[in-house]
């Protein structure tokens, strides 16, 4: 784990922080993982940096072995924990897969700010996390993953994801060495 600089024009994602994932069993405790997202989001904002507050309210269609959501989810499921915001000047992109790019304008919103690179933060690791990871790099970004600021349901998954696919992807820290980079 060593993030080496942060681009002038990076921009902070935080995937799925929101009501109705952020307290289900994890290998890091939700709680955690909010509150160190929220100290990055505070340190982007004192630097004038975007913040972008990305949830989920749906999912792709198509067939999958994995078993399908029932019931109804609770009417504020999709709403971003209070401790995120939204603040005014955030970004909050409502996506319906894992990725937050795929259907999006989450792409158009970073360019149009002339960012250049991506800090990735969210539940949960191996998933939404990771596609947005993957899909910031595809697109061009330099990635850098908050690894204490991420978890997942399975600790297999979730270390999979930080110690092979995030460092070939870009770089990894922890939210304390990720602000010391904003200086």
């Amino acid at each position: 784990m060593s993030a080496t600089t942060l681009d002038p024009k990076t921009a902070l994602v935080v995937v799925d922080l929101q009501k109705g994932i952020t307290g289900l069993p994890s290998v890091h405790p939700g709680a955690d993982v909010i509150a160190h997202a929220a100290t990055l989001a505070d340190a982007f904002r004192a630097k004038g940096l975007p913040v972008v507050l990305v949830r989920v309210t749906g999912g792709a269609p198509g067939r999958t072995e994995g078993p399908a959501r029932s019931g109804q989810p609770a009417a504020d499921w999709a709403d971003i924990v209070p401790e995120l915001g939204p603040r005014e000047g955030d970004i909050v992109v409502t996506k319906l897969t894992w990725g937050a790019f795929h259907g999006t304008d989450l792409d158009l919103q970073l360019r149009r700010r002339g960012v250049t690179q991506v800090v990735v933060a969210g539940i949960a690791t191996s998933i939404g996390v990771e596609s947005t990871a993957r899909s910031a790099y595809e697109h061009g970004y330099h990635v850098t993953v908050a690894t204490d600021a991420v978890t997942d349901m399975s600790a297999e998954a979730h270390e999979n994801s930080v110690e092979r696919i995030f460092p070939r992807l870009g770089e990894t820290d922890t939210t304390a060495a990720i602000i010391k980079l904003l200086g």
